[in-house]
């Protein structure tokens, strides 16, 4: 038999959707590796290892936890961008990473369009701590000192152009205060020199640092969002401590590289929402200060661009860049 060249064409391009939706019919076959973009005992691994045995039980599979910190998430999500596009590597995203870095890092190693949305997990809240032998009890006496002793208070962060970095920045801008940045290589260890006395505040993930102030290793004042958070319903907001207009939620997601058959990212995007909407892991969230989205890969897409056209004024404002 012979066939015209656009026949052809249409031959093989049909025996690629075919191996396609076999692929996804089969999916998954083997490991799938969870790229994480920070170390280590923050947020993201928190979150991340709250799910994945989840996910791993759903899709009979295992999953590998593969933290890849630095360059404020920049190292695993460019690893991630890099990979194969067949549902075996997916990677947790971060606001900082997606919708901040674009604007703070001279030379970004990914584009946004390396990768295709999976879901939105989670908004998440920040939570304004301080070391215990600081003489503040709320944030208007943190300012008030902050005033009184400008350049000489410190704030970590998960890295230079990281969220918390952002959100500490907008405080400085918001209140007149001159605060010191220090980074660090992520969540966890910020927390850790927050405990040392190292430095003297941190705007952290509520998983990261809920469990210390319950503890009353450290001292928390306020929540950074529009709202209360579940997680700490005693806090108040910044802006209800007094300083007027302040407000930042992160946000998590789930993204693969770009290229992976829609048929596992529509399999993914089920997995999750039904993982993260069962009531004992809404509830498991909320205590650790995330707050369950969900819904269609789109969501996720248009929050990224968004969010980043929300925060590159604020980059610019706070003259914060990275090469």
């Amino acid at each position: 038999m012979s066939y015209s060249r656009p026949s052809r064409v249409i031959v093989v391009l049909g025996a690629l959707l075919a191996a396609g939706i076999a692929q996804a019919q089969g999916y998954p076959a083997k490991t799938i590796r969870w790229i994480v973009p920070w170390p280590p005992g923050g947020g993201a691994d928190v979150l991340s290892r709250m799910l994945s045995p989840q996910l791993s039980e759903a899709l009979k599979q295992q999953i590998v936890i593969d933290n890849r910190g630095g360059a404020a998430g920049n190292i695993g999500a460019e690893l991630a961008a890099k990979s194969p596009p067949d549902g075996y590597t997916i990677v947790f995203a971060y606001s900082g990473t997606h919708a901040i870095n674009p604007s703070i890092y001279r030379k970004m190693p990914f584009k946004e369009s390396d990768f295709a949305p999976i879901i939105q997990l989670a908004s998440v809240p920040q939570v304004l701590v301080v070391h215990p032998s600081l003489p503040v009890k709320t944030v208007k006496d943190l300012v008030a000192l902050a005033k009184k002793r400008p350049g000489e208070l410190t704030y970590g962060s998960s890295g230079s152009g990281a969220f918390n970095h952002l959100t500490g920045a907008l405080f400085s801008m918001k209140t007149g205060t001159e605060l010191t940045h220090v980074p660090y290589k992520g969540g966890g260890p910020a927390a850790v020199a927050l405990l040392s006395g190292e430095i003297t505040m941190i705007l952290g993930e509520p998983a990261t640092i809920v469990g210390f102030v319950k503890a009353g290793r450290v001292r928390a004042l306020a929540v950074t969002g529009a709202k209360r958070a579940p997680a700490l319903p005693e806090l108040p907001t910044i802006a209800e401590a007094g300083v007027a207009g302040y407000e930042a939620t992160s946000w998590n997601g789930m993204l693969v590289p770009a290229g992976t058959p829609a048929d596992v990212i529509k399999r993914l995007n089920a997995e999750f929402n039904r993982i993260i909407g069962t009531p004992d892991m809404t509830k498991r969230m909320l205590a650790n200060g995330y707050e369950p989205v969900g819904g269609p890969p789109e969501r996720l897409g248009e929050l990224i661009r968004a969010e980043i056209a929300k925060w590159a004024p604020v980059v610019v404002a706070a003259g914060v860049a990275v090469d």
